[in-house]
């Protein structure tokens, strides 16, 4: 009973899906479908590289002094 009320719970959730997703389907061939990101957004994505960079560069840092500690214990 239980597997078959989950199989009709999974077919209808994905089938409700794919009707909503008729219509985004249809908009790719529109204007609206090909529009590509335009100049103005590169800063955001600018920024996000440098915090990616500054966060990276942060866990090194953190492993490296964590090394560090982990000698000076293992040495005493």
């Amino acid at each position: 009973m239980d597997q078959r009320w989950f199989r009709w719970t999974t077919v209808f959730v994905l089938g409700v899906l794919l009707l909503r997703a008729g219509p985004v389907w249809a908009q790719a061939g529109t204007a609206l479908g090909s529009q590509t990101l335009g100049r103005g957004y590169w800063h955001v994505f600018a920024a996000y590289a440098v915090v990616w960079i500054l966060v990276l560069g942060w866990v090194i840092s953190i492993v490296r002094r964590l090394r560090r500690v982990e000698e000076r214990l293992g040495n005493e």
